[in-house]
C-alpha cells in the first residue's frame, strides 16, 4: 500500500491491521520493516525491531506517515523505540541518523534501545 492508500483507510481499519501492538512487517520503499505500532489517546507508539534493505530514508518516510496519522487522531507525541543497539550486524549509517535526530540509548525492557519522544 502506498502512503496515500494508508492515509485513506478509516481509523478502524488502521486499528485492526496496524495499531494492534503485535509485530507486523511493512514495506517502506525498498525496505522491509518489522515493528509494532500502537496508538493511545495521547501518543502513537512505534517500536522497530528490524529494518532490512533500503536506506536510512525509511525513517523519514515512517516519520512523515506517523505524524500525519497522529495529527488525524489528535495524538500529541510520537514515541519511538528502535532496537538497533545490540545488533549482530549493526547499521552504522542508521545509528548516525538516529543520533542526529535526537534518539538516545536508554534501558528498555531487558536490554537497551534508541528512544525518542517527539511532539507532533
Amino acid at each position: 500500500m502506498s502512503q496515500d492508500e494508508i492515509l485513506a483507510l478509516p481509523d478502524e481499519h488502521l486499528d485492526s491491521l496496524i495499531f494492534t501492538g503485535n509485530p507486523v512487517v511493512l514495506r517502506a520503499g525498498s525496505a522491509e520493516v518489522l515493528g509494532s505500532f500502537s496508538c493511545s489517546e495521547l501518543a502513537l507508539q512505534i517500536e522497530l525491531a528490524q529494518i532490512d534493505g533500503g536506506g536510512e530514508g525509511v525513517l523519514v518516510l515512517l516519520t512523515v506517515l506517523a505524524k500525519k496519522i497522529a495529527r488525524r487522531r489528535n495524538c500529541k507525541t510520537l514515541e519511538w523505540v528502535v532496537h538497533a543497539v545490540d545488533c549482530a550486524d549493526p547499521n552504522l549509517k542508521l545509528r548516525r541518523v538516529l543520533e542526529r535526530r535526537g534518539f538516545e540509548v536508554a534501558p528498555y525492557g531487558s536490554s537497551s534501545a534508541y528512544l525518542l519522544s517527539e511532539a507532533v
